[in-house]
């Protein structure tokens, strides 16, 4: 009796002990503050190599709502793929391209559900709707722009270009394609599929544009293991040929993710430290960054077309989650969140 009566005082004072104790708050999911700005941006996660751990973060912009991972989420936490390089709309559905994964996924643009996706490619890098029933892929290693027939969302043939191809725009009925590892931009007859001109802009051209005056431009990284300097050139696409070029004097400087504006009159890119912004009507490249990186790693840049919002992307570690910092037009902070593992690109969808 006096044994069970110890193990009966024990349980009142452990039940004391625990009542006791302060209920532990829910964690408050992260939100951002509303800029005034519609619609939604898409937060492209790379994910670590051979992890497949790609992600997307969704940021609704009106009320702030984050959801971290939204393929996951609307596809029973299936994981989306290894090395997330780049997003598109076509036809109410998102492509996301895959690059170590060899594939594009297809999903719906209102819920993120998996419509289908594109298999057999190479390592893909970015993808160009031309019509509602083709589409173009530039390629890391395939040494060749695939076409893809969209209404059977297979491939449907291939362009031969040497070179790590990247980022491409579609102007009067060429597509222009930036290349990585060559001094050129090359250009492709839509109509035909073959590659019709080649444009002299500079070494490591990556980042293509449009400006509101119809003219092309080409932010290429040059290579310090060269002694090639990096240059921002503007093509006009009619006579295919380069009518302005700037140099940057200093071999040190390795420019990236060139981004324009909504009202397609200013340009912002990435350098080693910080971000910078250039009006296209400008005589020369700006002497000082517009925003500083310090401590940070900007590895992604994207800009808000509606209201001008800077994103920028820090990649931290590599290894962790990143962080997604927000600045006005001017360069003032307002706000951060986090983001998947690596954020390099942004996708604003208005």
């Amino acid at each position: 009796m006096g044994k069970n009566l110890n193990y009966f005082f024990i349980a009142i004072l452990l039940s004391g002990f625990f009542s006791c104790k302060k209920d532990v708050p829910p964690q408050k999911a992260e939100q951002v503050v509303s800029t005034g700005s519609s619609g939604k941006v898409y937060v492209l996660c790379e994910g670590n190599f051979l992890a497949a751990n790609a992600s997307v973060t969704q940021v609704t912009l009106a009320s702030g709502n984050i959801i971290s991972d939204i393929y996951s989420t609307a596809n029973n936490s299936n994981p989306l793929g290894d090395v997330l390089q780049s997003m598109s709309l076509h036809n109410n559905k998102y492509y996301i391209v895959l690059n170590n994964s060899n594939k594009i996924e297809i999903v719906d643009k209102y819920n993120f559900t998996q419509q289908g996706n594109i298999s057999g490619l190479t390592s893909p890098r970015y993808f160009l709707p031309l019509s509602s029933n083709k589409a173009y892929v530039s390629d890391l290693y395939a040494n060749a722009i695939s076409i893809v027939d969209l209404n059977s969302n297979t491939t449907a043939g291939s362009i031969p270009l040497n070179g790590w191809t990247e980022e491409m725009v579609f102007s009067y009925g060429k597509v222009f394609v930036a290349n990585k590892k060559t001094n050129y931009v090359y250009v492709i007859d839509a109509a035909t599929d073959a590659l019709s001109d080649s444009i002299n802009v500079g070494y490591g051209s990556s980042s293509i544009a449009e400006d509101k005056n119809g003219k092309l431009w080409v932010l290429c990284s040059g290579s310090s293991s060269l002694g090639l300097n990096a240059k921002l050139a503007r093509i006009n696409p009619l006579t295919k040929t380069v009518d302005t070029s700037f140099t940057f004097t200093s071999g040190t400087k390795s420019p990236f993710k060139m981004k324009m504006n909504g009202n397609k009159d200013q340009l912002y890119w990435i350098d080693y430290d910080g971000v910078y912004t250039m009006n296209i009507s400008s005589a020369g490249l700006p002497s000082a960054f517009h925003i500083a990186q310090g401590n940070k790693i900007f590895y992604g840049l994207g800009i808000d077309p509606e209201d001008g919002t800077i994103y920028v992307a820090d990649a931290i570690d590599y290894n962790q989650n990143g962080k997604i910092y927000r600045y006005q037009n001017n360069g003032t902070p307002i706000d951060n969140f986090s983001s998947g593992i690596i954020p390099g690109d942004f996708y604003f969808e208005k």
